[in-house]
């Protein structure tokens, strides 16, 4: 495989997660629950890519091992040129200051025994950032930049709002300066009049210092105001992926079109024919054949049960995995209207 444009921030190959199932007296391995099953995007600086699909599809797990938090099982995940895979413990440390994380809920992600200058400050010395009365200085900065007085830096998490703390997790993801921003669900536990809050202080940041996101969430409300590109993932597998014109205004994937249909609008009168789809969702750890999708989709083919979907031009920048619906091999890309 080639090395990627040096113009992308953020490079993923054919990441791949497994988890291990054991059974009996003897933990024996009887099979593997696959999370994440060939994965593959890109991020430039300064720009937003959101995963969206359902709960169980894998968003978080490809969030989380694009960090090594969670230990791909395979594939390659290039930071500015570097391959994270190949690093060692001392060397990721290092570069985790250009990538940080977000997470889901504010609460259970701060140390209720910390102040907030504690955590904070706690971050800065971990890298050699700031020391003494400079390292006052910056978390009081840092919390003007989340927008919180200075007194928070004397308060404990329990002393908080959830959009309060949110900013913390905030301030702290920004202590290091980063360049990337993993933002798994960084508002789904929070108010609606406090999400708006939130969306505008990412905006805000991403304007200022450049930042680009990794941007997990299931709201496609929310994905269609804060992207600039889109993958939707159905059972560890990116199934559709484009800008978010292209996503939303020519879906291509059935289990897209089924996605967006199934979102609430403000226009009832514009709203698309709800697609029903049948059956379950498969489980990760006996995944159908060929294409994931097949057995809830309504222009299945036999090529769809037996041959695996592989992500396929359908449009400028705009690729889907689906044999149905995906232009034949070698023939014309359709452009865009």
């Amino acid at each position: 495989m080639t090395d990627p444009s040096k113009a992308d921030l953020l490079s993923v190959h054919g990441l791949v997660k497994h988890f291990p199932v054991h059974q009996g007296v003897f933990a024996r391995v009887v099979g593997a629950v696959r999370a994440v099953d060939g994965v593959s995007f890109t991020i430039a600086p300064g720009s937003t890519l959101s995963l969206v699909g359902e709960s169980g599809c894998g968003k978080t797990t490809v969030g989380r091992s694009v960090l090594r938090l969670i230990e791909p099982t395979a594939g390659r995940v290039v930071f500015q040129g570097v391959d994270l895979t190949r690093l060692g413990r001392k060397e990721l440390r290092a570069m985790r200051r250009r990538i940080q994380i977000i997470f889901q809920d504010p609460y259970g992600s701060l140390n209720p025994r910390m102040t907030v200058y504690s955590m904070l400050a706690e971050v800065l010395n971990a890298h050699g950032l700031a020391t003494g009365p400079t390292r006052r200085k910056r978390v009081y900065e840092l919390l003007e930049l989340v927008g919180l007085p200075e007194a928070s830096a004397d308060r404990y998490p329990h002393e908080f709002s959830g959009g309060q703390r949110q900013r913390i997790g905030i301030a702290r993801a920004l202590a290091v300066e980063p360049d990337l921003i993993v933002a798994d669900e960084p508002i789904s536990a929070l108010d609606v009049s406090i999400q708006a809050q939130i969306l505008n202080l990412l905006a805000d940041l991403q304007e200022r210092l450049g930042l680009a996101y990794l941007f997990i969430s299931h709201d496609l409300s929310v994905v269609r105001l804060v992207s600039d590109q889109v993958a939707v993932m159905y059972l560890g597998r990116i199934v559709e992926i484009g800008s978010v014109d292209a996503i939303f205004e020519r879906p291509t994937h059935p289990y897209t079109k089924a996605l967006l249909a199934a979102a609430p609008v403000a226009e009832p009168d514009r709203r698309a024919d709800r697609i029903i789809l049948t059956g379950d969702v498969p489980s990760p750890l006996n995944p159908p054949s060929g294409c994931h999708f097949h057995p809830r989709c309504p222009d299945a083919t036999p090529a769809c049960r037996q041959q695996e979907q592989t992500l396929s031009p359908v449009g400028p920048g705009h690729e889907a995995a689906c044999a149905v619906h995906a232009p034949p091999t070698g023939g014309p890309t359709p452009t865009a209207k």
